[in-house]
């Protein structure tokens, strides 16, 4: 044998022990990655970013139901339907938002009032499914109850009773939206959480066992 022979077998040699060492190196980085997904998901703990995100969507919804509802009583009342939005935006404005026509001003109220909604349904899906998931449908009305009160009495007395006279030099939200009013849109809001909420709840961290309920009946119906 030739010693240009004996390269190239050297060299074939190479080539074959090179494909079973990416192939080593693929393998193990494929177990790798499945290890990792195993030990990430499910979650073993509170499903953080799940209901970051479930609470911003539910609290625009709950933000829109409240405002129909808002809208609705002002209706038979005979106000302005879009009053409270008129109001709320003399957080932003100013006293010029109650004398203002314009459908831009109306929109962007709008627009604002359902971001605040997904700012407090962060805070309250956060806080409903973190300690409550697992209490009766009436436990979890009566708190929702409370706790958009609380986010009422906060927000109006805690927070805008000085922070709106200091900025803006006017109290309008505080005096111009009537307490019970101000307190039934927040009730509203809190039971459209509760109620929309259910039907989008997902346990993260009981999935694997949903899985395995599941392909269970599923191959018990195909038999």
């Amino acid at each position: 044998m030739t010693n240009r022979e004996e390269k190239l077998r050297r060299i074939q040699e190479l080539e074959r022990e090179r494909a079973a060492l990416m192939r080593d190196i693929e393998s193990e980085r494929e177990k790798d990655e499945t290890k990792r997904t195993e030990e990430s998901w499910p979650p073993k703990t509170f499903y953080w970013w799940y209901h970051i995100t479930t609470g911003s969507i539910l609290g625009g919804v709950g933000a829109i139901v409240s405002l129909f509802f808002n809208v609705i009583g002002s209706v038979l009342f005979d106000k302005n339907p879009f009053e409270l939005i008129k109001v709320f935006m003399t957080f932003p404005m100013g006293g010029g938002a109650l004398t203002s026509d314009s459908e831009v001003t109306l929109i962007i109220g709008i627009i604002l009032y359902i971001v605040t909604g997904t700012f407090y349904g962060i805070i309250f899906e956060v806080l409903m499914y973190r300690f409550f998931s697992k209490s009766t449908r009436a436990k979890r009305i009566g708190v929702a109850i409370g706790l958009g009160l609380a986010i009422w009495i906060v927000n109006f007395y805690g927070i805008l009773s000085w922070l709106q006279p200091m900025l803006f030099g006017g109290n309008w939200i505080l005096t111009m939206i009537p307490f019970w009013v101000a307190a039934l849109t927040h009730i509203v809001f809190a039971l459209a959480m509760v109620f929309i909420g259910e039907w989008g709840h997902f346990e993260a961290t009981d999935y694997r066992r949903q899985a395995m309920v599941a392909e269970g009946q599923h191959a018990t119906t195909g038999a």
